[in-house]
């Protein structure tokens, strides 16, 4: 391996080592073993591909060496996030290791220059708010008061993401043949997702209700209306607000981001400040479960959640308030007047 020292007047043979390194995406999709590229989630690999650019914007070569990636932390250690720093190390340790170089993001002096830039300019992980029950209340009852086909659809939409606790990703790929009809409400399949790459397929129950916010209930009402009876059951409208059943194209999932806070912003919501996402339905499903005494097990099976750690955050934030220390002093303490 070539040891680089210095992100300028590099050797003729690393300008070309380079101009491989941005042309690998396309090397490896095209590449005799079809198999490459499916073995990381479509996500993944763009996020790492994004990284990989970046170092190479910055200057970079690949392969590189410890002292220029040190270089590269201490370049953006002021404007960066340190977990996108952390992030770009992991999609440059695997571009080495699978092209067969050495991985130099192990090295002591780097991993040691990313703790201390994680010490002096760490920032608290900044996540969107989950959406409570009341809130989710005044987004439909608003959506009802629209009266119109987007309306209708996104009402469904966003019902079914909560309370199946769906990825955006998972959402807008369910078919009408995903769907099972029960007395009990609906079962949704979803043949491959983010913790099932390997397609076993997953399942998620979402029971019917007699209240307002029953999504199964909104399910149907806009399967009759659109008459969609195949294929994705989330899809595109017209400027009219017509379905376009020819186009048998998933909702992009950038329109579900959009309307979300298109829809949180009208009814004027948000919580401490922060305006809500789609994950924020998600989380919601896991902290409201939570607050209504719901166990672990049963939170982490509707959401598909592997590790335990992402729900106990939840539920922690659920529970900080239900569930509080000081208040279960406070409340069972004798008055005392003040002095």
């Amino acid at each position: 391996m070539t040891n680089l020292t210095s992100s300028s007047n590099h050797p003729t043979e690393l300008i070309t080592i380079k101009k491989y390194a941005t042309a690998l995406p396309t090397a490896l999709a095209n590449s005799c073993n079809p198999y490459i590229a499916t073995a990381t989630s479509d996500n993944t690999r763009k996020a790492y591909q994004q990284d990989v650019r970046h170092f190479l914007k910055w200057g970079g070569v690949l392969p590189t060496s410890p002292q220029e990636l040190v270089r590269y932390l201490i370049a953006h250690a002021e404007t960066l996030n340190s977990r996108t720093l952390a992030r770009r190390l992991v999609a440059l340790r695997n571009w080495h290791r699978y092209q067969g170089f050495e991985d130099p993001t192990v090295n002591p002096t780097v991993q040691k220059t990313l703790k201390g830039i994680f010490n002096t300019h760490g920032k608290p992980k900044a996540k969107a708010p989950a959406l409570s029950l009341a809130h989710l209340k005044v987004i439909t009852d608003y959506l009802k008061q629209q009266n119109n086909n987007k309306a209708l659809r996104d009402r469904a939409l966003l019902l079914i993401q909560f309370f199946g606790a769906f990825r955006v990703s998972e959402l807008v790929k369910i078919e009408y043949e995903h769907l099972a009809w029960l007395a009990e409400g609906v079962e949704i399949l979803i043949p491959k997702s983010k913790t099932d790459q390997i397609q076993q397929g997953q399942r998620v129950f979402i029971p019917h209700s007699d209240n307002a916010l029953c999504p199964v209930t909104a399910l149907k009402e806009w399967l009759a209306l659109s008459k969609i009876s195949s294929g994705f059951i989330f899809k595109s409208l017209t400027k009219n607000q017509q379905v376009k059943h020819a186009k048998e194209t998933p909702l992009p999932t950038r329109n579900v981001h959009t309307l979300i806070k298109q829809i949180a912003k009208a009814c004027g919501l948000s919580f401490e400040g922060k305006s809500y996402s789609t994950h924020s339905l998600r989380s919601g499903l896991a902290t409201t479960a939570s607050r209504n005494n719901a166990s672990i097990k049963s939170i982490m099976r509707q959401g598909r959640w592997r590790n335990i750690n992402t729900v106990l955050g939840y539920i922690e934030d659920g529970q900080r308030i239900d569930d509080n220390a000081a208040q279960h002093i406070l409340s069972r303490t004798p008055s005392f007047q003040n002095t």
